[in-house]
């Protein structure tokens, strides 16, 4: 069963849930710095980390699975909430630029027909960010916190399923390396946590992030990077602009091209 929406903002309304919120949000940052003039998505529980990437978007919508219960939000303007079925997500095809995954995969009842639907409502070339307990982390074995929840992942099993539904793994990230303990001298002390655990055991961070691009073809020797947030600007800042495409990616677009022009109506 799901972790329902009440206490999942309950968790995030803690000091230990605020702080979990903020180191993650970094991470999030670095790997995507901002979402200018793109349709974005959120499954799960996400409106906390859309919240920076809303003011410049297009469109920013908050997708929760039925089973986990949706809250309005924002608290002004229109609403962007709406409760859907996991594997049938009321959008059209290749809608989102972004999707952000949070809460949502750990607990979903079949994993690869979840992926496969966002493979669906992801634009060609769009992206996947997939925040998931690391399965070598304590956040992992505390049921007191939503990341304690469901199935974690390794590094290996979460990029096999991505590869699965044809998403190319292309930058990966950890965070969360204080322990999730709701204790003042951890929570006020978070950043300091983060900065010890990425220099001393970079391995064992609470959650595992991996953000995915849509291939129709899979490259079986592309490696992802990893994402150090010190080195942010150098990483993502530079999205709006054309980078080198090799041989697999130049023979993707060309079959997409060609898939195009066979769905056009012929006169």
């Amino acid at each position: 069963m799901r972790v329902d929406i009440e206490t999942l903002q309950r968790f995030y309304r803690s000091p230990l849930g605020e702080a979990a919120a903020r180191m993650i949000d970094r991470r999030i940052s670095a790997v995507w710095p901002h979402a200018d003039d793109m349709d974005v998505l959120g499954l799960g529980q996400s409106e906390i980390y859309l919240q920076r990437l809303t003011p410049h978007a297009r469109r920013v919508v908050s997708a929760a699975p039925a089973a986990q219960g949706v809250a309005p939000w924002p608290s002004e303007g229109a609403n962007a909430t709406v409760l859907v079925d996991e594997e049938r997500l009321p959008f059209p095809d290749a809608m989102f630029d972004r999707t952000l995954i949070v809460h949502a995969l750990e607990e979903a009842d079949s994993p690869t027909r979840m992926l496969r639907e966002l493979w669906r409502v992801t634009a060609p070339e769009g992206r996947i960010l997939v925040v998931v307990a690391n399965r070598s982390g304590l956040w992992a074995r505390a049921e007191s916190t939503p990341f304690g929840h469901g199935r974690p992942y390794s590094r290996a099993q979460l990029s096999s399923l991505l590869r699965d539904a044809m998403f190319q793994p292309t930058a990966w990230a950890r965070a969360l390396y204080a322990p999730p303990a709701n204790l003042a001298f951890i929570t006020k002390a978070a950043e300091t946590w983060e900065r010890t655990g990425e220099k001393g055991w970079p391995g064992f961070g609470g959650v595992m992030m991996v953000e995915a691009v849509k291939r129709l073809y899979i490259d079986p020797k592309a490696e992802a990077k990893r994402v150090d947030p010190a080195r942010a600007k150098s990483v993502m800042a530079t999205q709006g602009a054309a980078a080198p495409q090799s041989r697999s990616q130049r023979t993707a677009n060309r079959l997409e091209k060609a898939r195009e022009r066979e769905l056009e109506p012929s006169d």
